[in-house]
């Protein structure tokens, strides 16, 4: 009690909404049938992927499933969305490195290459987006915002003399990220990306030895 004689508010309880802790519970809940799901659509695919497959793997009813998520769909699309945000995370860490832009790019690469190794939600949304015309659903556009990432850190390497001479930065960019993500598919196929952090630094001396600037 107050000296007034008015209950005291616990401290737990001040500034915070009285649902919070069933907020908090259904947001862990999300994220636990959103790891679940990708760990199934980057093993099994989209189209082998069901609601009954999510719901046990995650050890829930279809009912609690459907709870979080509309549907198969709506789960598929916010496994890409998550992909993008832990993109950009890995973009703003590359940037936060303070490293000259080439190396910026080849860090950036480099450390997508280790996530595609070890991040479920990153293998999915990357398989959900090579099978995007089976989803029936609307996905970002790959690639166009690595494209664009990647253009404006070489076009800072080209005005630091790091590119060669004649070297066109928005062009060096689609080469980066189609050779980028076609290398991490045709280790997905052969080897479930298992070797891919050493094949990428095999294709990354070769790529950026044809586009960095001569010693001089």
């Amino acid at each position: 009690m107050s000296k007034n004689g008015t209950p005291r508010t616990p401290l737990t309880q001040r500034g915070q909404p009285r649902n919070a802790p069933q907020q908090a519970r259904a947001a862990q809940t999300r994220a636990q049938v959103l790891a679940s799901a990708a760990e199934l659509f980057a093993d099994r695919g989209y189209p082998h992927t069901s609601i009954d497959h999510i719901a046990q793997q995650v050890g829930m009813t279809k009912g609690a499933v459907y709870f979080h998520f509309r549907d198969k769909k709506d789960i598929a699309a916010e496994i890409v969305r998550e992909l993008y945000n832990r993109w950009r995370v890995r973009i703003d860490e590359a940037q936060a490195m303070g490293l000259p832009p080439l190396e910026t790019v080849q860090a950036l690469l480099t450390n997508a290459a280790d996530k595609f190794f070890e991040d479920d939600i990153v293998k999915a949304g990357a398989r959900i987006q090579a099978e995007r015309s089976l989803s029936d659903t609307t996905l970002p556009e790959p690639y166009v915002e690595w494209i664009s990432t990647l253009s404006t850190l070489l076009a800072k390497a080209s005005g630091a003399g790091q590119l060669r001479e004649g070297m066109d930065p928005e062009a060096a960019a689609y080469i980066l990220v189609s050779a980028f993500f076609g290398l991490q598919h045709v280790c997905d196929v052969l080897d479930q990306r298992a070797d891919l952090p050493r094949r990428w630094k095999e294709m990354s001396r070769l790529l950026f030895s044809s586009i960095v600037a001569s010693p001089q």
